[in-house]
C-alpha cells in the first residue's frame, strides 16, 4: 500500500475495531503483524484515529466491559509470533495450530490453546532469561506495583479454585508461586507488545481512543483487593448493583450486575483508585471514551438480587469533585463522554463545564424518541464525535435490513418509519446504505467521525459485536484480512478528503 503523509487537520476520522477482531491464524486478534498491517490500512485510508474497546482480560460472557482487572491487559492478545522471535516459544509449535474460524472467536478453544503456550513461554523465560532481561522484567513489575501484584495473585488464586468467583474460593486452595510468576510474565509481554504497536501508530499520525467502563466487574482483582471501595455485603456479594432502566435497547432495562461504588469512601482518598486507573489507561491510549458518563452525575441503583432493571432508583454521583480531582492529579483530561441513553440537562451541563466532547449516533437519528433530533447531522456540535453506530448497535446494514425489533422497544411500524425517514434524509435508495451513513458522518460538523469496521465493509447482523443487556453469542466477530483491500482504503480516503478530514493524495503522473 502507498503511504501518504499523515493528515494534520482539526477535522479527523477513524475506525472502530477491537483488537480481538483483527485477522490472524490463532483464533483471535493479536498485537503482532496483523495489527501493524491494520495500522497501515488506517494510514492509507486517511484515518487519524483507531478506537478500541477496553483492553483488560475479559471475564463473564467474554465481555471487555466485565474484566478481571481494570488495569491489566488481555493476555489472549499477546502475539505468539513475537514470543517465538524472542526465543520464548519454539517456532515449530506454531506451524500447525488447531483449525480456528476466520470470522469469529471461539473463546473456549482459544483460551485452551493460548493459555498453554503462554505458560510454556513464561517457564522458558524464568529458566533462560539473561540478567538484562530479568532486570527489564523486574523494572516493569516495579512500574506497575500499584496493581500488578494483586492482579497476579488474584488470577493465580482463581486458577487454583477452578476459575470460580472469588466469593466462592476455598481457603485450602492456595496458588503456586509459579502461577503468580506466569501471570506477571504475561502482563510484561502484553505491555511490551502494546507499547510497540502504540509507537507505530504514533509514527503514522494515528491516535488511539481507548475505553474505561464506569463500573468494575464484581469478579475482579479490583473488587477483591479493594472491597472497601464497593457496596458489598459481609460475604463479599454486591448489596446493590448497576444498570439502567428500560430504554431503546430493552423493555426491562439493563441489569449489569456490577457492584456500585462507595463514592464517599473514594472521596476521602481523593479518588486515588480512579486516578490510578485513568493514569494507567492514558499510558496505553491517547484519548479515553468514558463509558456511561451519566453515572458520574447520577447512577441507577438496583437491588443486588434483581434480574431485571425495571425497579431501581437514581442516586447522586460524584460530579464536579471527581473531575476536579482527576484534573489536579493528571492535568489535561482527553476524555470523550459516552452521553447516550436518557440524558438530563444536569448531565449535559456537567459535560459542558469540563469541555468533554459527547457522542452522536446516526442510527438513533431517525426514531420517534424525543432525543432523536440531537443525533441528526444538522444538529451536531463541533465538539462531539459522530458514529454510524457503536459496538452496542447492530451494523448499519443489519439495522436497515433486519426485523429491527429484537433489540429494542420499537414496533414494526416504528422500524418502517425510521427506515423511510433515513432514506429521505440521506437522499438514498438504500442500495449502499452503509456508504450513505458513512458519508453523513464524514459531512457532519463534528470534529471526529468514527466508523465501525463492520459498517465500512457493509456487513450485516452476523457481524454485530454486542446486544446490550443480553447474554449469548457476542464479542466474537473477526475481520478476514482479504477484506482490507487497497481499493477499499482508496474509497474511504477519497470520501474522507472530500469532507475535509484528510488532505487528498497528490497526483503523481498517474502513479500512486
Amino acid at each position: 500500500m502507498n503511504q501518504p503523509a499523515p493528515c494534520n487537520q482539526e477535522r479527523i476520522s477513524g475506525l472502530l475495531l477491537h483488537p480481538t477482531s483483527l485477522p490472524g491464524r490463532f483464533g483471535i486478534g493479536e498485537l503482532g503483524p496483523p495489527a501493524f498491517r491494520f495500522v497501515d490500512f488506517l494510514a492509507v485510508a486517511g484515518q487519524r484515529c483507531w478506537q478500541i474497546l477496553p483492553l483488560g482480560p475479559a471475564g463473564y460472557g467474554d465481555s471487555p466491559y466485565q474484566c478481571f482487572s481494570s488495569m491489566a491487559g488481555n493476555p489472549l492478545l499477546i502475539s505468539l509470533y513475537n514470543l517465538a522471535e524472542e526465543g520464548w516459544l519454539d517456532r515449530a509449535w506454531l506451524e500447525q495450530p488447531p483449525v480456528f474460524s476466520d470470522t469469529e472467536v471461539n473463546y473456549g478453544q482459544v483460551i485452551a490453546y493460548k493459555s498453554h503456550l503462554l505458560k510454556m513461554a513464561a517457564d522458558a523465560f524464568f529458566r533462560r532469561a539473561t540478567i538484562a532481561e530479568r532486570s527489564e522484567f523486574e523494572a516493569f513489575c516495579d512500574e506497575k506495583r500499584s496493581w500488578l501484584p494483586d492482579f497476579a495473585e488474584f488470577m493465580a488464586r482463581k486458577e487454583a479454585n477452578g476459575s470460580g468467583a472469588w466469593t466462592e474460593w476455598q481457603p485450602c486452595a492456595q496458588p503456586h508461586e509459579t502461577a503468580v510468576q506466569s501471570y506477571l510474565f504475561m502482563q510484561y509481554q502484553f505491555f511490551q507488545q502494546w507499547r510497540a504497536l502504540k509507537t507505530y501508530c504514533a509514527g503514522k499520525g494515528i491516535e488511539i481512543i481507548g475505553d474505561i467502563p464506569i463500573f468494575a466487574a464484581h469478579d475482579s482483582a479490583d473488587v477483591w483487593s479493594h472491597p472497601e471501595f464497593f457496596d458489598l455485603k459481609a460475604d463479599g456479594r454486591p448489596r446493590k448493583i448497576a444498570g439502567v432502566p428500560p430504554d431503546y435497547f430493552s423493555a426491562t432495562g439493563q441489569c449489569w450486575g456490577n457492584p456500585l461504588y462507595r463514592w464517599d469512601v473514594m472521596a476521602d482518598t481523593g479518588y486515588s483508585w480512579w486516578i490510578d486507573r485513568v493514569r494507567a489507561t492514558l499510558e496505553m491510549v491517547d484519548w479515553i471514551r468514558l463509558d456511561h458518563f451519566r453515572g458520574f452525575d447520577q447512577y441507577y441503583e438496583i437491588h443486588g438480587g434483581a434480574t431485571t432493571a425495571v425497579h431501581g432508583q437514581w442516586r447522586q454521583g460524584p460530579g464536579d469533585a471527581f473531575f476536579a480531582a482527576l484534573k489536579s492529579a493528571l492535568g489535561r483530561l482527553p476524555l470523550i463522554a459516552e452521553d447516550l441513553g436518557v440524558i438530563t440537562p444536569e448531565v449535559e451541563a456537567l459535560r459542558n463545564r469540563w469541555g468533554f466532547p459527547g457522542m452522536r449516533i446516526l442510527q438513533f437519528a431517525f426514531g420517534q424518541d424525543p432525543q432523536a433530533d440531537s443525533f441528526k447531522p444538522h444538529n451536531h456540535a463541533r465538539n462531539c464525535v459522530v458514529y454510524t453506530g457503536t459496538h452496542d448497535n447492530d451494523t448499519v446494514v443489519g439495522w436497515f435490513t433486519g426485523a429491527g425489533t429484537e433489540d429494542s422497544t420499537r414496533t414494526p411500524a416504528d422500524v418502517k418509519a425510521e427506515r423511510l425517514l433515513a432514506l429521505r434524509y440521506l437522499g438514498s435508495d438504500g442500495r449502499a446504505i452503509h456508504w450513505d451513513f458513512i458519508r453523513a458522518a464524514m459531512a457532519s460538523v463534528a470534529d471526529r467521525a468514527i466508523i465501525p469496521l463492520q459498517d465500512l465493509l457493509g456487513l450485516g447482523a452476523e457481524a454485530r459485536m454486542n446486544l446490550p443487556g443480553r447474554s449469548g453469542h457476542f464479542w466474537r466477530w473477526r475481520c478476514e484480512e482479504r477484506l482490507l483491500t487497497d481499493r477499499l482504503a482508496e474509497q474511504l480516503r477519497q470520501l474522507t478528503a472530500l469532507y475535509g478530514r484528510c488532505p487528498p493524495i497528490q497526483d503523481s503522473g498517474g502513479k500512486r
